[in-house]
């Protein structure tokens, strides 16, 4: 990961509000806390981690995308590929 000093501090600070998060969900879990409360926690979580990944995506393809697009050749073919292939995944996730 190759972002600026602000944009990952950012990116730390929400992985530490999903990570706890993720921690209250164990809480609740241990204190057998009703199930659908526990599954709207889950499902809060995994937006959180979803537009981690979002972000992180978007800072990609502005970053070392433009700039493999600036160096043509096989580095931009390289590039995009691994971009579709990320995307991919997060569509199928």
């Amino acid at each position: 990961m190759t972002g600026e000093t602000g944009s990952k501090r950012a990116q730390l600070n929400r992985l530490r509000r999903i990570e706890g998060q993720v921690r209250g969900i164990a809480a609740m879990v241990e204190q057998d806390t009703y199930c659908i409360d526990v599954l709207t926690q889950v499902a809060a979580a995994s937006r959180a981690l979803q537009a981690m990944a979002l972000g992180l995506l978007e800072e990609h393809m502005s970053h070392c995308l433009v700039a493999a697009a600036r160096a043509g050749g096989d580095e931009q073919e390289a590039k995009l590929k691994e971009a579709s292939a990320a995307i991919a995944r997060l569509v199928r996730s």
